[in-house]
């Protein structure tokens, strides 16, 4: 979708005459009148401010130059004076009388600075992307079936723009200025992705230095449609010293069929001048004929002096792939071609892709446009062999007890890939894509990755990482064990090699006493008779007294000077050292039983592990069976084509031979 018209407006096209009554002059087809339902006059306090919710962060102010009569002075609107987003921070007030000192006024201005400080939170252009994304998609809860990513031209001097565009519900005049202002968000639902009500801003300041929004808005049979532009270009040039944002309000009249503005004449006149100045649009009938694709309730954005990169060319690549837009220079080609076309590494450099999985769900009923083409949605889940769910259990604090389920597995590219991670997702919004929590110095953990959604940890407000609390480095912790432990247990179906750990290293003597019968010390019985030592594992062979004899040389004669002699006549130890004595014997028989269950889970262990490559095994002569049928399938078909081929020469050999 792509606005290629060629527009040649002269400079009196629209003139705006205060003195008259009618608002102005245009040479659109349709006629606004200035009658209608103007807004109160503001106070001298107010005046120019876009609604007394965001006073004190958006102003739109005037000046003598604002209430010139000619509203389009210059049929080009100008580029910012930089053109690089990382340089494009320097700011110059000091360029225009518009500059006002402080009044002694209770309420704070926003600087312009603030735009692009404030926009340096997305690093990443794709993210900015997203996040107006992320508007539309909160939509769909109020009729939104689709959003569209697309290229436009800016019809003032032909550069390249971007387009995004819904058929939400639309913004209302007051809905419009909190979307303009800072901080002010209307969206209260849990499932709402947007929270902190400055996305908008962050986003289209990254992506461009000016952004133009049209929306319409029904509700109680009240139709009204605004009109906004945010200019860092207009701001600089002018050297304002706070944010002005001009917005036209206008509200359908039944009776005169057409919509009417909304505002006072003054300040109506003060916004549309600067709007045909500084916007692509040099005539109030080009603003009005954006809405004609809007229908009855949407918003349109435009992005319009976009940012280059350091070799002066579009960050966001338009040319390269006709049915994508990829980000300038990013894409590397450092492995193998698999690993290269995997979704793991084209989702850094590819929007398709990276917007196929931007979601962990989305209704069938709500399409992503891209260059024209639906994206397919795609769940990274979906690309796991031998898949696990594993319940994690976070004890988040104030919010009730969390459930995490996990789906971790090898992915279907593996070994040949040694891409890993965890795709965690946020109120379904991907916020870490193939997020690496441990360092995979060897083989181990290579092709393992996961997906889940923790809504019990906070994003930041790029939406690109989460709030370093103690929840998430639980998160991250048990991600490792999980990883460990997943590969520990199934890397032999992949062709790995567990890495056993090594035995117990027996003293020499130990080894030899294992062999043959040990005797006791005096006054001590058998605790290992003759013949039963080879039966115990190797592990628990060896007695504990032999270790405080070794240890201990003078334990025996110290036994032997602490015996007693009984009514028998035989001689009895101590009663420290049969107390010692039994309590060896309970470890040793508890160590016992312990080596026999661990023994009896290693064999079912293995015993799994064998009827997984069993299944494996199965499942590829499965899939061979079947390619051999197609095969069959195939050949029978050539040979009845064949046949029939035959038949029909034969047919005609027949009807030669008659003739």
């Amino acid at each position: 979708m792509s606005y290629n018209r060629s527009i040649s407006v002269s400079h009196d096209d629209v003139v705006v005459k205060p003195e008259r009554g009618n608002m102005l002059q245009s040479i659109s087809p349709r006629s606004h009148g200035s009658k209608g339902h103007p807004l109160p006059q503001d106070s001298e306090e107010n005046r120019g401010s876009i609604g007394q919710s965001s006073t004190s962060v958006v102003d739109q102010v005037r000046s003598p130059a604002d209430d010139a009569g000619v509203t389009s002075s210059s049929t080009i609107c100008p580029a910012p004076v930089c053109r690089q987003f990382w340089k494009a921070g320097s700011y110059n007030d000091e360029l225009s009388s518009k500059s006002q000192r402080p009044n002694g006024k209770n309420y704070l201005h926003v600087h312009p600075m603030f735009l692009h400080s404030n926009a340096t939170s997305h690093k990443w252009a794709f993210g900015a992307v997203a996040e107006l994304l992320d508007n539309a998609v909160d939509e769909i809860q109020n009729g939104a079936t689709f959003v569209i990513v697309d290229k436009t031209t800016n019809p003032r001097d032909g550069t390249t723009a971007l387009l995004i565009q819904d058929d939400g519900g639309g913004m209302d005049p007051q809905a419009m200025r909190n979307c303009m202002g800072f901080g002010f968000s209307d969206k209260k639902s849990d499932s709402a992705i947007g929270r902190y009500g400055n996305g908008f801003k962050t986003s289209t300041m990254r992506l461009g230095a000016d952004v133009i929004v049209f929306s319409r808005h029904s509700k109680n049979q009240t139709l009204t449609q605004s009109i906004g532009l945010l200019s860092y270009t207009y701001l600089t040039r002018t050297g304002h010293d706070r944010i002005v944002v001009p917005i036209l309000d206008y509200e359908f009249k039944v009776s005169a069929g057409e919509f009417k503005p909304l505002q006072d004449r003054e300040h109506f006149i003060s916004s549309l001048s600067i709007l045909l100045e500084w916007s692509p649009f040099s005539t109030e009938a080009e603003l009005l004929q954006q809405f004609d694709d809007v229908g009855p309730h949407g918003t349109k954005v435009i992005i319009y002096n976009m940012w280059l990169n350091s070799d002066a060319k579009l960050e966001l690549d338009f040319d390269s792939v006709a049915e994508d837009i990829l980000i300038e220079g990013s894409i590397k080609k450092t492995g193998s071609k698999i690993v290269n076309d995997h979704i793991a590494s084209r989702f850094s450099y590819s929007l398709r892709v990276y917007l196929s999985i931007l979601y962990l769900r989305i209704p069938e009923t709500f399409k992503i446009i891209l260059r024209g083409k639906v994206v397919e949605h795609h769940n990274v889940a979906d690309d796991l062999m031998h898949p696990q769910y594993i319940l994690y259990k976070p004890h988040a604090a104030g919010s009730g007890e969390a459930v995490v389920v996990t789906t971790i597995g090898f992915l279907k590219e593996a070994p040949k890939v040694n891409l890993h991670g965890f795709c965690v997702y946020h109120k379904n919004r991907l916020i870490m894509p193939f997020w690496q929590v441990i360092n995979y110095s060897s083989s181990r953990g290579r092709g393992v990755v996961g997906v889940l959604e923790a809504n019990f940890v906070e994003p930041t407000h790029n939406k690109q990482d989460f709030e370093k609390t103690v929840l998430l480095q639980k998160l991250e912790n048990r991600l490792k064990e999980m990883t460990v432990e997943y590969w520990s247990c199934h890397c032999v179906l992949i062709g790995y090699q567990v890495n056993k750990k090594p035995r117990l290293q027996i003293p020499q003597n130990a080894q030899s006493a294992g062999r043959q019968a040990i005797s006791p010390p005096p006054g001590f019985k058998a605790v290992f008779p003759q013949g039963n030592l080879t039966s115990l594992p190797r592990v628990s062979a060896e007695p504990v007294l032999l270790e405080k004899r070794k240890e201990h040389p003078d334990s025996v004669a110290s036994a032997a000077s602490k015996r007693k002699v009984g009514n028998d006549g035989f001689t009895v130890p101590g009663p420290d050292r049969v107390e010692q004595f039994i309590r060896g014997s309970a470890s040793q028989s508890q160590d016992s039983e312990t080596v026999k269950l661990m023994e009896k889970n290693k064999k079912l262990r293995e015993k799994c592990l064998d009827h997984k490559v069993r299944s494996q095994n199965l499942e590829i002569k499965a899939m061979n069976i079947r390619s051999e049928i197609e095969n069959a399938k195939s050949e029978y078909e050539r040979l009845m084509g064949e046949l029939q081929a035959l038949g029909m020469v034969k047919g005609e050999h027949r009807r030669n031979v008659n003739a």
